[in-house]
């Protein structure tokens, strides 16, 4: 069953706003590899007063959308979003924009990543301090090789 975008979104910004977690089946693929489409679970908490953080994914609203990106970098008040998976395109936000912070990725298998463990941020470190054509290619060779 199909569920209006906006609708959906206003109901995960709701639960975040009572300090509740979120979760929902990601789909799109500007987070491959360390995030996949149809594949993956995101498990989102409300945004803290230590937020935003460089190198942490979030949820926020871009255009009268919600999109989930990492925060690349921030320019004075702006915050520079950046997709996992997408080595040119950039967002800009501001804090205010920001909805939730992912903390938990649970896997089709079952199997649950802290994405405050030592795991998950290696990973997420070493990706992104690969030079963008480098990523280009790994993701290109990924999806036709494993369709990812």
């Amino acid at each position: 069953m199909k569920i209006n975008n906006e609708l959906f979104f206003a109901e995960i910004e709701t639960l975040l706003s009572e300090g509740l977690k979120a979760e929902f089946m990601l789909l799109g693929n500007s987070m491959r590899p360390l995030l996949r489409n149809g594949r993956d679970t995101v498990i989102i908490a409300p945004t803290t007063e230590q937020d935003p953080l460089v190198g942490e994914v979030y949820l926020f609203r871009y255009r009268g959308r919600h999109m989930l990106h990492r925060l690349h970098r921030i320019e004075g008040e702006i915050l520079v979003m950046r997709g996992d998976g997408n080595y040119r395109i950039e967002e800009r936000c501001r804090a205010k924009d920001l909805v939730g912070r992912l903390v938990c990725v649970r896997c089709k298998s079952g199997r649950e990543i802290d994405c405050s463990g030592r795991a998950w941020r290696l990973k997420s470190r070493l990706w992104c301090a690969l030079p963008a054509e480098l990523r280009r290619i790994i993701l290109g060779v990924l999806r036709r090789t494993i369709g990812l």
